[in-house]
């Protein structure tokens, strides 16, 4: 591909960058790099493009801190390199530590079933360690499947008040499910 073309190409996608057109200066950048895998400049543009389509206006600051550096400094597309390295490197950071965050917020009063089960096997009694932590912590129970089994295990321990006390408070949740049923006649049994 021709130098000229080169340029047209690189003009048209800065332009198409600059109009927020991001998934077409992607584009153009692309065609760019299928010609010359090496072209600094293009590989900037198909990062900011990348992070345009998450967050136009940081893309857009990025752009023109690349603008302005791009003629100031020779080394321009390493400094953008390492700098979007750094933010990305950043945001993923920050990213797990939401999500830690929020999981220890889930779980900042009370303890997650699986967890309750491996509690229970080191007990080695679903009833005793149920004993241990009933007055002190909530058992956080996700899915249906939690619940059918939290309930079985409390009625073959024989805690069938409170398995009824359970089931009486979440039957209308899971509907007229068979499973549900089913341990309704597993406490008659019990009784």
């Amino acid at each position: 591909m021709a130098k000229l073309s080169i340029n047209r190409l690189l003009s048209r996608a800065e332009e198409q960058f600059s109009m927020g057109e991001y998934e077409s200066a992607l584009t153009t950048y692309g065609l760019l790099l299928k010609e010359n895998p090496t072209h600094g400049a293009a590989k900037i543009g198909v990062f900011l493009c990348d992070i345009g389509m998450e967050s136009a206006e940081e893309a857009q600051a990025l752009f023109d801190y690349y603008q302005i550096i791009k003629s100031e400094e020779h080394d321009a597309e390493e400094v953008m390199s390492n700098l979007i390295s750094t933010l990305d490197t950043t945001k993923d950071q920050l990213n797990t530590l939401l999500e830690t965050t929020e999981e220890s917020i889930d779980y900042e009063d009370g303890i997650a079933y699986e967890d309750f089960l491996t509690f229970a096997k080191e007990r080695g009694d679903f009833a005793q360690a149920f004993q241990d932590v009933m007055f002190s912590t909530k058992v956080i129970l996700k899915g249906k499947e939690e619940y059918i089994d939290f309930i079985t295990q409390l009625i073959e321990g024989g805690y069938s008040d409170m398995a009824e006390q359970f089931l009486d408070s979440m039957s209308s949740a899971f509907g007229k499910n068979q499973e549900i049923y089913a341990l309704y006649e597993k406490l008659e049994k019990n009784e």
